[in-house]
């Protein structure tokens, strides 16, 4: 018999004391959330006691200016062309923050593992929160699934999140002399700085950024009947039937 998520989530509580467990439903999706402290412990519970053999996907979240709205909604006589006020993604320069980071949660960077069990047919999300947001520092999950070492140095390279105990913690993605990490959304989308090739010098040059930031098409976002039209459809269908 599988054991139901609620079921699965219970157990969870009772093994980690100091986590929290959420289940989203109607597809029973579990998550785990524990304190970066407990880490790497947590890892080796959930493989020797819970049978998750599996690592399948590791990465970073940066939550600077979650759940703040960049684009304007609502309809208004100024039509599609109108612009997106502040310094919103794309409208920021190197060293300045977008709007809305105030809205952040406490902590801003957080690492997401998502574990799956052949044995016991569960997936399971688990997140920790990295203590510091000016050194983001969390313990490498190497000991416990060695196919997460490509995963820690992506993350490492988009979001500078530090590895505790990774063999070989270095850029993966991105260049060896890249400067910043470009999924964090304190980086510019136009970057810092650009490359080009100098005839004169024979190779590849960087030099200052010479756009200015801006975002070139605004959403605007109106409410699609369709969904409301489908919806009064299924119910008259349903009503023949009777």
């Amino acid at each position: 018999m599988v054991e139901s998520a609620h079921e699965f989530a219970d157990r969870l509580r009772a093994r980690f004391e100091g986590g929290s467990v959420v289940v989203v439903e109607p597809r029973g999706e579990v998550t785990l959330d524990v304190a970066s402290s407990a880490w790497l412990e947590t890892g080796h519970a959930l493989r020797n006691e819970f049978g998750f053999e599996q690592l399948v996907d590791l990465c970073g979240v940066d939550y600077l200016s979650y759940g703040s709205d960049e684009w304007d909604t609502t309809v208004s006589s100024e039509g599609f062309s109108r612009g997106v006020e502040g310094k919103t993604v794309g409208r920021f320069a190197w060293g300045e923050l977008p709007n809305g980071a105030a809205n952040a949660p406490a902590r801003r960077f957080a690492v997401v593992v998502h574990l799956l069990s052949y044995k016991h047919n569960q997936r399971l999300r688990v997140r920790t929160l990295a203590e510091n947001d000016d050194l983001p520092v969390v313990a490498s999950l190497m000991p416990v699934w060695r196919g997460v070492n490509w995963f820690e140095r992506e993350a490492f390279d988009l979001y500078g999140i530090i590895f505790e105990g990774h063999p070989d913690l270095r850029r993966i993605l991105t260049d060896y002399g890249f400067v910043g990490f470009p999924f964090r959304k304190d980086f510019p989308l136009i970057g810092n700085v650009e490359v080009r090739y100098d005839a004169e010098r024979k190779r590849v040059v960087y030099e200052p950024v010479s756009i200015e930031p801006r975002v070139l098409v605004p959403r605007v976002i109106r409410d699609d009947a369709r969904y409301a039209t489908a919806q009064g459809e299924a119910a008259q269908r349903a009503e023949v039937k009777k």
